[in-house]
């Protein structure tokens, strides 16, 4: 079993956003409902909102699991690294992908002096919680952001300390 991390192409954005379709569709609706995922997808995981993000200095990468597409993740590195988005698909979880994807981020705060990746994740994705910890993440704190047409996205703030 061999995963990697490849940078999206510009000729793969579509690709990516229905790969986040899916995954959203199926792992979502039942934490936050079918209106907030479809909402969501829209405003953060369409083909523009993609292309803003990488305009805005947000890497996109493809997990590979033996060559095939297993998840994506989408990460900026400034003083921190932020992880926007790490998510994957149903039939490859449990199988290292996150963790590889995590071990990536590490290298690239090491190669850039950084010593801390956060993310923010919905209080309700109790599995998703339990994967962060079980990688090394800590909750340091919570936000809770109006994202429009009465949608708020309820969130822990996890964090990775990199030495």
């Amino acid at each position: 079993m061999v995963i990697s991390i490849k940078e999206v192409e510009p000729t793969e954005i579509k690709q990516l956003c229905r790969m986040a379709r899916d995954i959203w569709t199926e792992h979502y609706t039942p934490i936050i409902g079918s209106l907030q995922v479809e909402y969501m997808l829209q405003k953060f995981q369409s083909p523009e909102a993609v292309r803003q993000y990488i305009k805005e200095g947000y890497k996109c990468c493809f997990i590979l699991l033996d060559g095939n597409t297993a998840g994506y993740i989408m990460y900026k590195a400034d003083k921190e690294l932020f992880l926007s988005k790490l998510y994957v698909e149903k039939q490859y979880r449990n199988r290292g992908c996150a963790a590889a994807a995590i071990d990536f981020l590490k290298s690239e705060c090491r190669a850039k002096s950084i010593g801390r990746v956060w993310l923010t994740v919905n209080k309700n994705n109790t599995g998703s919680i339990a994967a962060y910890k079980k990688l090394g993440f800590n909750i340091c704190g919570e936000c809770k952001t109006d994202i429009g047409c009465g949608f708020f996205m309820d969130d822990y703030i996890m964090e990775l300390i990199v030495n």
